[in-house]
Formats: C-alpha cells, structure tokens, sequence
C-alpha cells in the first residue's frame, strides 16, 4: 500500500472500465493504482487487521475484474467499487464470528489498551481508539460514519448507496457521533 495514489478522472475511469471489458489488463492495473488505497481504507476499518485487509483489497478486484459488465456507465465507480469491498468485508466478519465464536463481551473496548492512554501517554493511540469506537457502533450508525468519513460520501450518496432517506442518514450519523463521545469521553478525560 506504499505507492502513490494515481487520481483518475471521470471520463478516464469510463474509458477504462470499458477497456477492462474488453479484456485489456494495463486498463485493469491502471485502475487498481488508482483505487487500491481507498479500498485499503474501506477494508481495514471494518477488519481491524492490516493483513485481512490487503486480502480483501485483492478479492476486491478480483471480483470487480469478474463483475465488471455488471458496472452501468454513469453510475458512481466508485460507489459501486467500495460497496463491493465492503461487502466483502463484512462477509469476512461473519465467516470470522461463525468460526471463533466470538461472544459480544470480546467485542467490547480493549480496556486495556484505554486505561493504559490514560496512565501512560506514550501508550495513546487515538486513532486505535476511535476504529475500537467505531467498531462498536450498531452497524446502520457504523455503515454511515464509515461511508461519510473514511470513503468521505456526501449524505446524499450515502442515502441513495443504502436505500434511505436522506433524513434517516442525518439522523444515524448524529446518534454514531453521540455514541463515539460517549464511548471516547471517559478515555480522552471528558465526561459523558
């Protein structure tokens, strides 16, 4: 996940899309330099573990190699990229729950990891924090905080990419920021 991030433009990622479907392989990694990152992005914060993620990151675009007809030219690429790789990444969660069983008191805060931030300073990780936060949010708050900040879609988006209203993700993304401060408060010495 080292190399630079090629930005592409719209017309550009029609013209490749296009190529790939007709089996053009420079097409494929020209888009896999451009997104490779942001799908990083998208597949660590639901996972948790880099190495899980650039898994995911490669069965993304495989799957996006095998489903690229499936792509409609004028919809959001990469809308419809993240939601592929988020998908798969909360498949891999289940099949991860199934196999270890977990119970929801191992999804709880690493309390450790929490009172150590507040004994020792070199040991706070706010960025730990909040993906440990964000993870415990109810997966419709958790689905709009990640898709606003981390993949960085308006609410508009966010809205039409889930299936509600515009009005239901204002709301869901309130309740996750009220809950990220209730959860974060205690460890960055706030109250409640």
């Amino acid at each position: 996940m080292e190399q630079k991030q090629v930005k592409l433009e719209e017309k550009e990622i029609a013209s490749l899309v296009e190529r790939i479907k007709q089996g053009d392989r420079e097409a494929f990694m020209r888009l896999v330099e451009g997104y490779q990152q942001k799908v990083f992005v998208v597949t660590y914060s639901l996972v948790r573990n880099r190495e899980d993620a650039l898994d995911l990151v490669q069965e993304t675009f495989l799957r996006l190699y095998e489903k690229i007809n499936s792509f409609r030219p004028g919809e959001n690429f990469q809308g419809w990229l993240m939601q592929i790789a988020r998908n798969l990444s909360i498949d891999f969660l289940r099949r991860q729950m199934v196999r270890k069983k977990e119970s929801l008191d191992e999804l709880d805060l690493d309390r450790e990891v929490m009172a150590g931030a507040q004994s020792d300073p070199a040991r706070f990780n706010p960025g730990q924090m909040l993906q440990k936060a964000v993870h415990l949010l109810p997966p419709r708050q958790k689905d709009v905080f990640i898709l606003h900040h981390y993949e960085e879609l308006k609410y508009e988006e966010i809205a039409r990419r889930l299936k509600i209203s515009v009005g239901t993700v204002k709301s869901l993304h309130f309740k996750a920021m009220q809950r990220l401060k209730e959860i974060l408060a205690p460890q960055l010495g706030g109250n409640q």
